[in-house]
This record gives C-alpha cells, sequence and structure tokens, in this order.
C-alpha cells in the first residue's frame, strides 16, 4: 500500500484518465496560498492544460470522479462557486421528485438528497472534523454504501449510490468529467455575473474552514483575475460550458434571469426536464434561496465558522456595491479580454 505521499508520486508520474497532468504547487506559490488560504494546509495540485487548481486530496479521487458512471435518468447541476448553485438543486430536485411539497425527504438537506460528488476532496484539511467522525453521518454511509470503503470518498460513493432520479451537483469543468457525460445525462449549467461571484466566493472562502480565507477583498480579486482560485479559472469553465449550450441534453441558464424572470425561466426548466408541471407546481418549486436546508453532509460541526451564515442575499448586481470603482473597471477589461468569441447571446461581453 502507499502512503499519502507515495501515492502522490506515484500519481504526479502519470496522465490522468481525462488526459490532465499534475503538479503539486511549490515554493514560493504554494507559501502564498497557505498564509492566505490557511484550510490549504495539506498542499494543492495544478492540472494542465486549463491551470486547474484544487486541494491535494483531488488526486485520490480524480479518475473514479472522471470515470463516474452517469445514468440517463440523471440531471447535473454544474456551476462554479457561488453561482446559485445550491438554490438551483433545490429547484430541480423539488421539480423531478416533490412537485406536489409532500415528498417526506423534501425536509432533509439538498446536499443529502443532491449529492456533491467531488466534496471529498475539500474536506482534508486538518482545520477540520473528519466526516468519518461523525456517527449520524457515517450511519447513513454504510446504509446507502453497504460495505463500501469510506477511503474511495464518502460523497462520491453515496452519489454512486443515491436512488433514482438522481440530481448531482458538481464544480468540476466538463474536461473532467467522462466524454460522454451529456450524451447519458442533462446538464443544467448555472452562470452567473463575475463581479457577484467573487464578491460572494470571497465571503464563502473566509466562511468555510476547507478555505479559510484570510486576505482582503482586494487580494481575492487578484486570485481571480490570476486564475488561482479553487476550481479556476473562471473563464475557461463557462467556456467548456457555452460551448455545448446546443446540445440537446444541456440547458445553460444565467443566475441573473432565474432571480429576475423567474417563472419564465422555471417554464424554459420545466419543458427541458419534460416535468410537465403545472404554473402552481412551478410557483411552489422556485423555493427561497435564503431558506435552502443543506443538511448535515455540509453541515459538519466544523465544516463553517460561527460567525456568518452559508447564504447571502444572492442579489444581483451586489458586486457593483462591494467592489471598488477600479476593480469593477478591471474586471470589465478581462471581462472583455476572456469573451471576445463567446457571441453577441452571451449576457457578460463588455
Amino acid at each position: 500500500m502507499f502512503n499519502e505521499y507515495q501515492y502522490f508520486f506515484y500519481r504526479y508520474m502519470m496522465a490522468l484518465m481525462s488526459g490532465h497532468t499534475m503538479e503539486k504547487l511549490q515554493g514560493e506559490e504554494l507559501e502564498r496560498q497557505q498564509r492566505d488560504f490557511k484550510g490549504y494546509d495539506k498542499g494543492l495540485v495544478r492540472l494542465n492544460p486549463g491551470r486547474w487548481l484544487f486541494p491535494v486530496d483531488y488526486t485520490k479521487f480524480a479518475d473514479n470522479l472522471y470515470k463516474f458512471k452517469f445514468r440517463t435518468s440523471d440531471v447535473v447541476v454544474m456551476t462554479w462557486p457561488k453561482a446559485g448553485t445550491t438554490w438551483t438543486q433545490e429547484i430541480v430536485w423539488t421539480m423531478r421528485n416533490n412537485p406536489n411539497l409532500d415528498h417526506p425527504l423534501a425536509k432533509m438537506g439538498v446536499n443529502d438528497r443532491s449529492p456533491f460528488m467531488e466534496f471529498d476532496m475539500l474536506l482534508g484539511s486538518k482545520k477540520l472534523t473528519p466526516l468519518e467522525d461523525n456517527a449520524s453521518f457515517m450511519d447513513t454511509f454504510r446504509k446507502q454504501c453497504p460495505g463500501k470503503d469510506p477511503k474511495d470518498g464518502l460523497t462520491l460513493q453515496m452519489s454512486e449510490a443515491a436512488p433514482d432520479p438522481r440530481t448531482i451537483k458538481t464544480h468540476l469543468p466538463f474536461s473532467l468529467h467522462t466524454p460522454d457525460l451529456l450524451d447519458t445525462a442533462k446538464v443544467v449549467y448555472v452562470a452567473r455575473s463575475p463581479k457577484d461571484v467573487v464578491v460572494s466566493y470571497y465571503h464563502h472562502s473566509r466562511l468555510i474552514l476547507c478555505h479559510d480565507f484570510n486576505g482582503s477583498l482586494d487580494q481575492f480579486t487578484q486570485y481571480f483575475f490570476d486564475d488561482d482560485l479553487v476550481f479556476g479559472p473562471y473563464w475557461l469553465h463557462m467556456k467548456e460550458a457555452w460551448e455545448k449550450r446546443d446540445h440537446p441534453n444541456m440547458h445553460f441558464i444565467f443566475y441573473e434571469d432565474v432571480k429576475t424572470n423567474n417563472m419564465v425561466e422555471l417554464q424554459k426548466l420545466n419543458k427541458f426536464l419534460n416535468t410537465n408541471l403545472t404554473e402552481e407546481q412551478l410557483s411552489g418549486a422556485r423555493g427561497d434561496e435564503e431558506f435552502v436546508n443543506l443538511g448535515e453532509t455540509f453541515f459538519n460541526e466544523n465544516v463553517l465558522k460561527n460567525d456568518g451564515g452559508f447564504f447571502r442575499k444572492g442579489e444581483v448586481g451586489d458586486g457593483k456595491q462591494r467592489l471598488s470603482p477600479e476593480q469593477q473597471a478591471k474586471i470589465d477589461q478581462w471581462t472583455h479580454q476572456h469573451t471576445k468569441d463567446f457571441g453577441a447571446s452571451f449576457r457578460y461581453t463588455c
């Protein structure tokens, strides 16, 4: 058996099944990340091509995530972090499973009903109490995954074992999923304005101990520009999805449209999912973003700090209230640089 460091070295010498190669961050780059993000105490890896950045524990699960067996009945909610993921999970799950708002499992947290498939890789920080020490969670795992080894990924295996119809959450880009994802399952991709995303991800990263960011908004914004945030790069993530927007199993939506023109967007989603809900049922399914129950998977006792809530207001344009004029101008320039070939129908071109 390999120990953790031998395992990483072994994996470092080989390409991932996705075709990417891994490089462990070292030297000044790692020191800077670990100074500002206290949750990255075990290190980070960079994947190329793409410069994708992940906690080092991604190496344990990368190939199993890539070859995850999606089903034709699956709906995958794919986003960059803080783009309206959890609210969309709740909407999609409710439309598919609870149109009359009477499903007994609706009282469970959304991440217990709609698993976050790569969440295991975010839970390796020494700052966190391991999920294996959560008796209630482990009891659920053993019931759902009898005979399975927790070391092979708790949330990954629970995603595999979830009953049909599965609604699965991921922040991984298309290039790190199996190439036949869209030919097998439906994908709902949610995009959100970079100005709002960076402010929301900043607050999220300060709150969540697996990131535990200790710097300023200005510093965080620079990490965003430099593609040095976990799950980055932002624009490449979105571009991979945007290029697939015309696939019949792909539904690309803008968070701002869902917030400001809710029923119209829900009708489009209703058609895409073939759920055939009435207007009254759609009205019930849209829920309230601020009151989504995340569940015990997320609210492990040491995952969140005690000085804030997971959800902020989710307002459209919040970034303009928080960012300086200089930061906004820089984001506009950065957006223009990266969206030149996205076409006129793309919402965030400058």
